[in-house]
């Protein structure tokens, strides 16, 4: 019953990448959401895909695990006479077919251990295949962030510049009239070049990160028609650790796969000792014996039990290579463990160092920037601030808004990366 759910569930998936990408290549610009580039990154990753074909390949392994042993027909030929007869040569004089049958039986268990351990195999490579989208995941979203970064510092530079050049014609205006030296207004059209040149940065930079994302996204579209959109800002409160410690273990596949290879490797030692003990053969025949003295005896039928002496070999090594395997895998488990909670201790600390950096700029320091940047400038348009102030305040203004959007793509990765260490978007983008 689950299969055909599961067969539609793809195939709605699939008709939603479909309509996505379709919708993407026919508008003039389509801007995509974080929850649409996963769709078409899980979708068209070609590594994503060669790895779940390595699931599929496993999951195929389960049915190799469950076959039973073929049964064994032999035909034989027996009672020949290759002596003549009164001097008569007759070959074929009494001589007899035997058609048996033979089949192994398999005991203990070996056939249901060999699908548990098949299945639990499954398991462990569709948590590995999680993990590994786990891990890209945070690349794309790094990128992601890149591209809204990159888009956030566009738009500043173009309100810089656009700002930058009303400076230009109020000091124009003010040179025709003589208020103000010739020196003067060229050095503020000299100062020009700098928020061109922070324009052009920004757009190589934003045209940069969608080509990385296109490539994450096996996607042909053309940079041009091709923008992403989200909320580039920060959320303040961060959930407390131990909670976010606590859905770490629940969610991480790493160590979802750590844990399923101890119960793989049990069943793995219950086969082992499985296949120390004796499969016998069963057996039967028949045959046609006309040349028998008993003429009420042409047709006989025959059984046979065949059971191998276990004597030397009851697979010891195998028995005790598992049992060291389970304590190896609990070893490797614990590790894992640790792991976890060192991922996510080192991505809590930055996510929480980037919030104390970030609270101040938004509460504060934005606003001062603006307004010494708008008092200055009111005084050097009145003769109350020199040239030097002026410029200064500008470039204080423009720099202390970029650090705040690089500090606010800081904080959106490394939220990126607690998510990552979690195995769950905890902070949304």
């Amino acid at each position: 019953m689950k299969k055909p759910k599961i067969m539609k569930t793809a195939w709605a998936a699939r008709f939603a990448v479909m309509l996505l990408v379709c919708g993407l290549r026919a508008q003039a610009q389509q801007s995509l959401t974080w929850e649409q580039v996963k769709i078409l990154f899980e979708a068209n990753n070609p590594a994503l895909g060669a790895d779940q074909a390595s699931v599929d390949e496993m999951r195929a392994n389960e049915i190799t695990a469950g076959l039973r042993p073929n049964p064994q027909f032999t035909l034989s030929q027996d009672g020949t006479q290759l002596a003549p007869n009164n001097g008569v040569w007759q070959p074929l004089t009494g001589t007899f077919v035997v058609p048996s049958v033979s089949y192994l039986h398999e005991r203990d268990h070996k056939r249901e251990l060999r699908v548990q351990s098949a299945k639990e195999g499954t398991q462990i490579a569709q948590s590995q295949h999680h993990d590994l989208e786990r891990t890209m995941l945070f690349t794309l979203r790094a990128v992601f962030v890149q591209v809204l970064q990159a888009k956030a510092v566009v738009s500043l530079a173009k309100q810089e510049l656009d700002y930058y050049d009303r400076i230009i014609a109020l000091s124009d205006e003010r040179f025709k009239k003589g208020d103000l030296a010739e020196m003067d207004f060229e050095r503020i059209e000299l100062q020009r070049v700098q928020y061109e040149s922070d324009l052009q940065t920004a757009e190589v930079n934003l045209r940069t990160a969608k080509i990385q994302m296109l490539q994450l996204l096996n996607e042909q579209t053309p940079i041009d028609r091709f923008d992403v959109q989200g909320p580039f800002e920060f959320a303040d409160q961060l959930p407390p650790l131990d909670a976010i410690r606590q859905t770490a273990q629940d969610n991480r596949p790493d160590l979802r796969a750590a844990l399923e290879a101890i119960e793989q490797a049990e069943t793995n030692h219950k086969l082992a000792i499985a296949n120390g003990s004796t499969d016998p053969t069963f057996g039967g025949w028949y045959t046609y014996n006309a040349s028998t003295n008993n003429p009420f005896a042409n047709q006989t039928l025959g059984l046979s039990v065949s059971v191998p002496l276990r004597i030397f070999d009851r697979n010891q090594g195998e028995k005790q290579r598992t049992q060291i395997d389970i304590a190896r895998n609990r070893q490797l488990a614990e590790a894992a463990r640790a792991q976890v909670f060192s991922d996510v201790d080192s991505a809590y600390t930055q996510v929480n160092s980037n919030l104390i950096l970030l609270r101040p700029y938004r509460g504060k320091y934005l606003a001062e920037a603006r307004k010494v940047r708008e008092t200055v400038t009111y005084a050097w348009q009145h003769g109350g601030a020199s040239l030097m102030d002026f410029l200064n305040a500008q470039s204080d203004y423009r720099n202390v808004h970029l650090a705040y959007l690089q500090l606010v793509g800081a904080y959106l990765t490394a939220a990126g990366q607690l998510n990552m260490a979690v195995g769950k978007e905890e902070i949304q983008p």
